[in-house]
């Protein structure tokens, strides 16, 4: 039975389809069946991972009912991948249904037992997407920036997540914070860390012990269209994330 995590920020720029990515990658790389799915209009990790958004049937399909998610699922070098494209921004005023924030969670129900990890990469807004997201998953990271603005993003996200404990999805967990292209020598860098701590402690979760460094590598294997672990084994993003990757095991998910 897959564990399925959703990366989600309601801030944009601060890592969510880097870190789906990357994720996914280290994951593959430990021997565990993965699917990443792109619940972005913007359909970014469908570029990174290879994916065909034009021909191939689309998480939009999927939503939709007319293509079974078995069919929409592209086995690219990078991982399996379900794709997005611009149409997913309709998603709101098409899906006017009753029980329209199960429609991810419904569709999923056929792969489960196929899958270890599946990953979804979330739209940087609060939307039926994201409450779709959150009503299928079983835990959220988030990943944020070294800066005040990344911060002020957790707080309404929070207030979403309680929505959807309530209404849809009462077992929904936070499974921690993730600070990214995060630089622990500066004081601002310090003073982030120690804020991220306090928010996460009213969430009732932790901040994880892997820090992501920045580095060019990750930016030249997604426009390479590579798994960051075999384009860049070495460098120091390729060795936070496979640590990161490591201490999501070693937590517990599976």
């Amino acid at each position: 039975m897959a564990k399925i995590m959703a990366i989600s920020n309601q801030k944009g720029g601060v890592g969510k389809t880097s870190t789906t990515y990357a994720l996914g990658c280290g994951l593959k790389h430990r021997g565990y069946r993965v699917l990443l799915i792109d619940f972005d209009p913007q359909g970014n990790l469908s570029f990174c991972v290879g994916g065909d958004v034009k021909l191939n049937a689309n998480i939009m399909d999927v939503l939709r009912g007319t293509v079974a998610i078995q069919h929409a699922i592209q086995h690219t070098s990078v991982a399996d991948a379900v794709c997005a494209n611009i149409l997913l921004s309709g998603a709101e005023l098409e899906f006017m249904s009753t029980n329209r924030e199960f429609l991810l969670k419904n569709a999923l129900e056929p792969i489960l037992d196929y899958y270890d990890y599946i990953i979804i990469d979330t739209p940087p807004s609060l939307s039926i997407l994201t409450i779709n997201a959150f009503t299928a998953v079983d835990s959220i990271i988030i990943p944020i920036h070294s800066d005040i603005f990344s911060l002020q993003g957790i707080a309404e996200i929070q207030e979403t997540i309680e929505s959807v404990r309530q209404r849809c999805n009462p077992n929904i967990k936070v499974e921690g914070i993730l600070l990214t292209k995060f630089n622990k020598r500066t004081v601002f860098g310090k003073q982030v860390y120690e804020t991220a701590e306090l928010i996460a402690k009213t969430m009732g979760t932790c901040v994880f012990k892997t820090q992501i460094r920045p580095n060019i590598a990750i930016s030249e294997a997604q426009a390479s269209q590579m798994d960051l672990m075999q384009y860049a084994p070495k460098s120091s993003v390729a060795l936070d994330y496979l640590q990161f990757t490591d201490e999501i095991i070693e937590r517990g998910m599976h």
